[in-house]
């Protein structure tokens, strides 16, 4: 009797400037709504699932919105970068949007994506941009959010943990460091601390 055999497989951060350069080159390219997907993503620390339930006007009506989480049904508010809420109104006036109140995310059958269709998109995102990336996926975005916030906490890492933890609605700081690569990433710094 064969044993099926079951590959984890992780997703991976890209690094922040990384990240801008892609949204610019879709924008460019005029793929708008990869490039804002991406964006959202990666400036919100949302799941898939959330950022597909994500309309115009949530987007451009404020600095701000809330949400229920679909995975957790907590209630989340997030604040939008004000340089990104500007690429946020380009890519709404290059798709010469005229319902605010439909979804961002809307293939060509005017349906919103599927996370699996997003996920092919992203192979060939990542194939065509020649990105250095190994697990490319939409999980991908949120822990590219968190790497960000980490790495640009400086002397507050630990309080920036927290934050981590709580946002993604982890219970303990333990779990965020491992979802982040940082825990892998210090117990190999051990073995750093030998000579020879």
């Amino acid at each position: 009797m064969k044993q099926a055999i079951h590959k984890y497989q992780t997703s991976d951060y890209m690094e922040w400037d990384v990240m801008l350069s892609l949204i610019r080159k879709l924008y460019r390219d005029g793929n708008y709504r990869m490039s804002l997907l991406i964006g959202c993503g990666c400036f919100f620390g949302l799941r898939i699932s959330d950022i597909l339930t994500l309309t115009w006007s949530m987007l451009l009506d404020d600095d701000k919105f809330t949400l229920n989480e679909k995975k957790t049904n907590k209630r989340r508010t997030v604040k939008i970068n004000s340089d990104f809420q500007q690429h946020i109104k380009r890519c709404h006036d290059a798709l010469r949007i005229k319902n605010d109140d439909e979804k961002c995310f809307l293939s060509q059958k005017k349906v919103v994506y599927s996370t699996q269709r997003i996920n092919v998109l992203f192979k060939d995102i990542k194939k065509r941009y020649n990105l250095k990336i190994e697990h490319f996926s939409t999980h991908s975005m949120r822990k590219t959010f968190g790497r960000k916030v980490y790495e640009s906490s400086g002397e507050n890492a630990n309080m920036a943990l927290i934050k981590l933890s709580e946002i993604f609605n982890h219970s303990n700081i333990s779990i965020t460091k491992i979802y982040l690569g940082i825990r892998e990433k210090e117990l190999l710094e051990t073995y750093d601390l030998l000579d020879f």
